[in-house]
């Protein structure tokens, strides 16, 4: 079965390619660091299986799903999984979490090699709400809750948690997308906070345990009108 891997992050790509080079009967076609590169793959190769991220710059990947007449067999890898019951909508194969375990790939796998398989797998078993973010070679798995704010620091990110401090090669931007709406919210270029966590504000900062954080002329009223919701 020839494959392509569609993912913005290059170590979950080398992950899959692993993965797949133990496999005989798995040929990788290409690798694709963002959907629009794998799209124009596509109009003039064909292949059985696409491994594909959902959250990326640009297009994601249920986006792109959609775009795709006929596609071949799909099976997404991500870390977020509140976008499994839209996935099996779009009648993916499978849809797996990072990290993922050799052992899970080899049942992905088997799935689409399986003729019994005739409509998409049950979403994944509730899990805590978690994300990870690359720090050198090492991914950190990190509680959305436990989030109490990230800066912005150029190509980089600051994830602050009350118990440590994550610094990741990511935009702001992507994070602004990523993240649940409902819980996170932008309220400076530099700066988003977890809603949840904040213990005071006023028209001018946050105010997030010892941390006082600025609001942005540009979301000043954004951010009061989101925080004056519950206000009495």
């Amino acid at each position: 079965m020839k494959c392509i891997i569609v993912d913005d992050e290059p170590l979950a790509i080398e992950i899959l390619e692993s993965y797949a080079a133990k496999l005989d009967n798995l040929e990788i076609a290409g690798t694709f660091r963002n959907a629009l590169a794998a799209f124009t793959f596509l109009q003039e190769n064909t292949v059985d299986v696409i491994f594909l991220d959902i959250q990326m710059p640009r297009l994601s990947g249920i986006d792109f799903l959609k775009t795709l007449k006929d596609p071949p067999k799909v099976i997404f890898t991500t870390a977020f999984r509140e976008y499994a019951l839209e996935g099996f909508d779009l009648e993916v194969t499978d849809y797996l979490l990072k990290p993922i375990s050799f052992e899970r790939f080899l049942k992905a796998v088997a799935k689409v090699q399986s003729p019994q398989v005739t409509s998409p797998p049950p979403p994944p078993e509730p899990r805590d709400n978690y994300v990870y973010f690359k720090v050198d070679k090492k991914m950190i798995k990190t509680r959305i809750a436990d989030i109490l704010y990230i800066e912005s620091i150029k190509d980089y990110v600051k994830v602050r948690t009350p118990d440590r401090e994550i610094i990741t090669q990511q935009k702001i931007s992507y994070l602004e997308e990523s993240l649940p709406r409902e819980t996170f919210l932008r309220i400076h270029r530099s700066f988003i906070i977890n809603v949840d966590r904040v213990d005071a504000y006023s028209a001018t900062e946050i105010e997030i345990g010892k941390h006082s954080l600025p609001i942005g002329r540009n979301y000043k009223q954004d951010v009061l009108d989101t925080l004056s919701r519950n206000v009495f």
